[in-house]
């Protein structure tokens, strides 16, 4: 199965970039500005992108402090139901790593090709605000296609 996987260094400590990952409202300041639900293991987070219903609801599978936090998508685009997205965080020189891993694609669609551009802008997003510029989350967030956001 083949998976999306980025990298990107962020000049903040792991705790920082851990509470901003693992809290909803940390979510919603990076990723898009509406998420509702309980941000806690087996807990589920619905994000909504401008409709009245969610894209995407991800159930909460791993919350290890200053580590690791893990998802797994339980209701959405049919290619990511069961798919499951990490974010590993490690140190490296002086910044915090995070390893971004959205996993489990049954086959490497033209879908998928977007959602690896488009967790792109996300993570950079997520770095430029913890970092003391701007958020860029939905509907703030890089149009990256006319078709797809």
């Amino acid at each position: 199965m083949p998976d999306i996987r980025h990298r990107v260094g962020i000049a903040v400590p792991k705790e920082r970039v851990y509470s901003t990952l693992a809290a909803k409202d940390g979510v919603a300041r990076f990723w898009t500005d509406r998420v509702e639900g309980a941000s806690e293991v087996g807990g589920r987070l619905s994000f909504f992108f401008g409709g009245p219903t969610p894209s995407a609801v991800m159930e909460i599978v791993d919350l290890s402090p200053d580590d690791r936090v893990q998802w797994r998508c339980v209701d959405g685009p049919s290619d990511w139901v069961g798919t499951t997205v990490s974010f590993e965080l490690t140190e490296d020189g002086g910044e915090t790593v995070v390893l971004f891993t959205h996993a489990g694609w049954r086959e490497p669609t033209e879908f998928m090709h977007h959602c690896s551009t488009k967790w792109a802008t996300v993570l950079i997003g997520l770095r430029s605000g913890l970092e003391g510029g701007a958020f860029t989350a939905f509907p703030d967030d890089t149009r990256i296609s006319g078709s797809w956001r």
